[in-house]
């Protein structure tokens, strides 16, 4: 008999412990990227580290790179439906839940990596920021660098002419993403980064517009060797949470995401500026190339796709004050 209640005592435990842990865990916090191997994925490794521990497991924060959970287009609407809590494109990708996400595509905004976050860090700013997507019931809740803008291309592209007649593939479909690379003579196609990697294999498209950890991650030194640094442009990433699962946490839990989200930030300003060196050597070690276009010409391309800026941010009141305050606060750190 008194074996018998040692065991039953021990089963209580087990299950007790069981039931401790399911609930703890109230929540699972499911993040999407289209990239692998990058400043996002380190941030969500210490983002998860951070809120799973301060949380005591009641969050779960899992990580899901390489569009594991569906290409951009339906993890944004995800994110904007709830069924995903966040998901991290390029905010050209963002347009379409709310045009102020296109500020970022403005070229020549910033002038390095490490300008832009300071700018992005700004307080004023953060709180300009937190609004976007308000009324589709999401919210930016972090916003980086996520590199340079390069493309790649079969042709190698060392002056402005040598844009002329090609289909180029560019993360988003916003005027200040199409209207740019018009000027230049190319025919820009928005195509989420999942079907990028066929439609160069095929020929669908000539080249392709995005950060230089892509290049790499995604092996395409295998299909051409030309990449070109795109005068003072850069991709920015948004990782945008839906509204009402950060409500549903509770005010502790929500402070805590927030927090984490801000602290795991480092990686932006430290990490990934290390990473991009070492994507460099990377591409160069697989007989890559990479292009920067000379001084004259680099000239020439920022006077011609910061011609259209003037139409598109004036048409737009909202647009025109973002715009401002971005370049203001840009003008800051120059």
């Amino acid at each position: 008999m008194k074996r018998l209640f040692t065991s039953l005592a021990a089963m209580l435990a087990v299950l007790t412990f069981t039931a401790t842990v399911a609930q703890a865990q109230q929540f699972v916090m499911r993040i999407s990227s289209p990239t692998i191997h990058d400043a996002t994925q380190e941030w969500a490794r210490l983002f998860k580290k951070g809120v799973e521990a301060r949380s005591h497991g009641r969050i779960k924060v899992e990580f899901y790179p390489a569009s594991q959970l569906g290409q951009i287009p339906a993890t944004v609407e995800g994110v904007a439906l709830g069924t995903i809590q966040m998901t991290v494109p390029a905010s050209g990708f963002l347009v379409s839940l709310d045009p102020r996400f296109q500020v970022f595509d403005a070229p020549g905004l910033f002038t390095s990596v490490e300008q832009g976050e300071k700018v992005l860090g700004e307080p004023a700013i953060r709180q300009r920021l937190a609004s976007f997507g308000k009324a589709k019931g999401v919210e930016p809740l972090i916003i980086f660098l996520n590199g340079p803008l390069m493309v790649l291309s079969y042709k190698p592209i060392r002056t402005v002419a040598d844009f002329r007649g090609q289909k180029i593939r560019i993360p988003g479909a916003g005027p200040l993403q199409t209207k740019p690379f018009e000027t230049l003579g190319v025919s820009p196609i928005s195509m989420p980064l999942g079907e990028v990697l066929p439609a160069m294999q095929n020929h669908t498209v000539d080249g392709l517009v995005g950060a230089p950890t892509i290049f790499t991650a995604f092996k395409y030194y295998d299909i051409t060797k030309h990449l070109t640094y795109l005068p003072r442009s850069f991709l920015i990433a948004c990782g945008i949470v839906n509204r009402q699962f950060m409500h549903s946490l509770g005010p502790e839990l929500e402070a805590i995401v927030r927090d984490e989200a801000r602290k795991a930030e480092t990686v932006f300003r430290t990490w990934q500026l290390n990473d991009l060196k070492r994507i460099r050597a990377e591409w160069e070690k697989h007989g890559g190339e990479t292009i920067t276009l000379p001084p004259a010409e680099a000239e020439k391309y920022l006077a011609k796709v910061t011609s259209v800026l003037p139409p598109i941010v004036t048409a737009n009141p909202q647009l025109k004050a973002d715009y401002d305050a971005l370049r203001a606060a840009s003008d800051k750190y120059r």
